[in-house]
């Protein structure tokens, strides 16, 4: 069965993180949604529906994958499975069909027939999935969706658990005689090609702690499983709490609860981070605090698409963009939305709560940032510095999203005005 992974209306829920590239390409747990739904489906062929600005992209990193082809599409039997679906450890697609898989309103996976997605593009998905929950036989769907970005916060301790039993355990020769160990061995696993330092801590009392292949977890550092160090990935005197996944490619240190950090991102120094999505290539400066509890312990909410949005939990950090630069000593509040490319400047008061993507703050206030160019062409240094590439595909992305954002930028910085003089 061939298996084809869509975005519908819903990714908005997901960003800032979602923006600059497709929902399945987010991680939870020791892989990647798509990852994930590969594993559970197990296909003879993959195809991608993603929103059109992001196909060239998507391509780019997925070479295997036939990125908006709805010729390859209606080229047999198929599963559709939403880019948001997070499948359960055990799955077993059923054997009848077609029929559409339902969580709530929202389509988690169906089986198709080529003559069901003879109409379908990615243009007029959303249209072809309601047409079919009417049309086809209905069932419950197994597994979760993720909503928002605090979902897959929420899901990641179990989900480092739930993929744990997928590693190739070949590769493990036992641990390093450098770390002490508590709880069971055989929750842990260390890469063969990982370093691990003297007076280093694993505890795996409450889940399994992963050190992936060329990791460096240095001296004084303390991991509480369920928590993965990604590959090339290094902790410095870290103290990295239970439903952590970082990496890979990144530099950590201080203390960090809770949290999911994508590739090539630094936070090399002393700060908390807790309960928050980092993205890639993103710097959090010395000393940057991320708050993810509010001091009378209710509920936080989080602005989404102009929207003020009740999480539902207590515990949330910040959602923190793609190439965002946080200078030293910068503190963000519990349920900060931060865009692509901000440019945090501290000034001794938490941060604005809602800062654009290509926007700067600067003593507390929201402005309008650098000319994008500029920051592309840093982004390009940056990148080249880890032996990665800024392509110019990359460069046509982030240009949309800056194009798009006008407006959000215009009011936020309004508004940030507005309530400024009302201190004033």
């Amino acid at each position: 069965m061939r298996l084809c992974t869509f975005e519908d209306a819903h990714v908005v829920g997901l960003e800032p993180l979602a923006s600059p590239r497709p929902a399945f390409n987010l991680r939870c747990g020791l892989s990647t949604l798509l990852e994930k739904q590969v594993r559970a489906i197990r296909p003879t062929a993959v195809g991608a529906f993603v929103r059109p600005y992001l196909a060239k992209l998507t391509s780019q990193d997925h070479p295997y994958l036939s990125v908006n082809e709805s010729t390859w599409l209606i080229g047999g039997p198929i599963v559709l499975v939403n880019a948001r679906w997070v499948p359960p450890p055990r799955f077993q697609l059923p054997k009848d069909g077609p029929f559409v898989a339902l969580q709530g309103d929202e389509v988690a996976y169906a089986v198709l027939a080529p003559d069901d997605l003879i109409d379908a593009s990615p243009q007029n998905l959303d249209e072809c999935l309601h047409q079919w929950r009417t049309r086809l036989y209905t069932r419950p769907a197994v597994g979760r969706m993720a909503r928002h970005l605090w979902d897959l916060i929420e899901w990641n301790g179990d989900e480092i658990a739930a993929d744990f039993p997928q590693l190739r355990r070949d590769e493990v020769h036992g641990y390093p005689s450098t770390l002490t160990l508590i709880g069971p061995s055989s929750s842990l696993c260390v890469h063969e090609t990982a370093r691990v330092d003297p007076f280093v801590v694993a505890d795996t009392t409450n889940g399994p702690v992963v050190i992936d292949r060329d990791a460096v977890v240095t001296s004084f550092t303390r991991l509480e499983g369920p928590c993965h160090i990604g590959p090339r990935t290094q902790v410095f005197g870290g103290n990295i709490r239970a439903g952590t996944s970082l990496g890979p490619n990144c530099r950590i240190g201080g203390e960090v609860s809770a949290s999911i950090v994508l590739a090539n991102t630094n936070k090399s120094h002393e700060g908390f981070l807790g309960h928050s999505y980092v993205g890639e290539w993103v710097n959090l400066g010395a000393g940057t605090h991320v708050s993810d509890l509010r001091n009378d312990y209710a509920d936080v909410r989080v602005t989404l698409d102009g929207r003020s949005v009740d999480t539902g939990h207590r515990k949330v950090g910040a959602f923190i963009g793609d190439h965002v630069k946080a200078g030293v000593g910068c503190k963000l509040n519990a349920g900060s939305v931060i865009g692509p490319y901000a440019q945090l400047l501290p000034c001794g008061q938490l941060t604005p709560k809602n800062v654009p993507g290509f926007c700067t703050v600067d003593h507390g206030r929201v402005m309008d940032g650098p000319d994008p160019q500029a920051l592309f062409d840093a982004a390009d240094r940056v990148t080249g510095c880890r032996g990665d590439e800024f392509t110019t595909i990359h460069r046509a992305v982030y240009k949309g999203l800056f194009d798009r954002g006008a407006s959000q930028r215009r009011t936020a910085i309004h508004e940030a005005e507005l309530r400024r003089l009302r201190r004033g």
